[in-house]
């Protein structure tokens, strides 16, 4: 997921023109709020850091991708945003494990 967020972080101008207005916000509120969810929050979650919390952003992501951009197409186009969209539930329920920075915090 970083990677498709460092994409989107280094052609903002391209990405916030092909971006969709989400909800009447405009296309660069829009784009800003996707590279921050799949740039930084992914981040997050690979070292461990607040990772329910950084899990909620990545997963209104992928659930507008999935059911608005691929319209629900969870066997075709809209695969790749179904599995993602998965595990980031996973992550928001179960939580970020033993070894991760929010349960060395927490001893």
């Amino acid at each position: 997921m970083v990677q498709h967020g460092l994409g989107k972080l280094k052609n903002f101008e391209g990405t916030a023109a092909k971006m969709m207005n989400f909800m009447g916000i405009g296309q660069t509120a829009s784009a800003t709020l996707v590279v921050f969810a799949e740039f930084f929050c992914a981040i997050l979650i690979i070292v461990g850091l607040l990772t329910r919390l950084a899990s909620i952003p990545l997963i209104v992501t992928m659930a507008v991708a999935l059911f608005v951009a691929h319209k629900g197409d969870f066997f075709g186009d809209g695969q790749t945003a179904a599995l993602f969209l998965v595990s980031y539930i996973v992550l928001l329920l179960v939580g970020p494990g033993r070894i991760s920075a929010d349960s060395l915090i927490s001893k």
